[in-house]
């Protein structure tokens, strides 16, 4: 086993107590889950989290003068964005517990997010008393990491509720999914659920996926099914879409790659298309039994 050896002397792990992450929803503190299943790109994250700092016995096993600053982070990064960010940064005064709160956009969002509290030094530090300290302005002396995919299996990306009599879509549809037909462009600009505000049980189903009633699941389960079942129909259409096709990080192909990965583990995608050819019915089918979301609901 490779262990690294920093450059500079690090408090023991067990001056700092953090404590679990919780998921807030309406007012309510939940144990943060390792995955969130009705998350969408609309939904504000929020989590919170104590950490028991004795910042005396830091300074002290890190060789730091007692004037040191020290500044306890959280850095969010997120897969399906790309994105990367500080969700809170707090300066430490003394020992004692600290209340960290982190609110991420969902359009930042996607995939995996990794939360990662960091107790670093705020300053650079000058002097050569301390020749085994940290020295340098954002030195880690302690860190945590927690996941959390807030994708399932269903397809997530951007979303939006509108008025479809203000569109050219048909007044009584319900959603209609926007995909675009460059497979190599990035998935977040190419995928556009769009949701009829005058269907309510439908718009608020998705205004409720954080937290959905028995009703929402089943709206929600429709929606996934249906989208599903275009985006696997669109990337059939390409003749380009292959097993051996080899498309950018975080592509339309790839994300629709993933899909037929997750639906299809075990079946090529030539396979399927001649499927679709053969029996397009059965292959609706298929689409729905791989999904399951049903199950449990009804």
């Amino acid at each position: 086993m490779q262990m690294r050896a920093l450059p500079f002397r690090q408090p023991d792990p067990t001056s700092v107590r953090a404590r679990d992450w919780r998921l807030v929803l309406d007012g309510e503190e939940l144990p943060l889950p390792d995955a969130y299943p009705y998350w969408d790109y609309q939904t504000v994250l929020t989590v919170r989290r104590r950490v028991d700092i004795d910042l005396d016995k830091v300074l002290v096993e890190a060789r730091l003068t007692p004037e040191t600053s020290l500044t306890l982070a959280v850095v969010w990064t997120a897969t399906g964005s790309s994105l990367r960010g500080s969700g809170a940064r707090i300066p430490l005064s003394g020992p004692g517990s600290i209340e960290l709160e982190v609110v991420l956009p969902g359009a930042d969002l996607g995939g995996m997010l990794l939360l990662d509290t960091v107790l670093v030094l705020s300053q650079r530090r000058n002097g050569t008393d301390r020749p085994v300290a940290a020295r340098r302005a954002g030195s880690v002396l302690w860190s945590d990491r927690h996941s959390i995919r807030l994708q399932g299996d269903a397809p997530q990306f951007p979303m939006a509720i509108i008025d479809f009599e203000k569109t050219n879509y048909p007044d009584d549809a319900a959603w209609h999914l926007e995909i675009g037909s460059n497979l190599e462009a990035a998935t977040m600009g190419s995928l556009l659920l769009l949701v009829n505000e005058r269907k309510r049980v439908v718009a608020g189903a998705l205004e409720n996926a954080a937290k959905p009633r028995t009703q929402d699941q089943i709206a929600l389960a429709m929606v996934y099914v249906d989208v599903a079942r275009t985006m696997v129909e669109h990337a059939l259409a390409h003749p380009e879409f292959q097993d051996s096709a080899t498309f950018p990080d975080e592509s339309l192909g790839a994300t629709l790659q993933a899909l037929f990965a997750r639906l299809f583990p075990s079946t090529t995608i030539s396979e399927i298309r001649a499927l679709a050819d053969r029996s397009p019915s059965r292959l609706a089918s298929d689409i729905q039994s791989a999904i399951n979301n049903l199950e449990g609901i009804v």
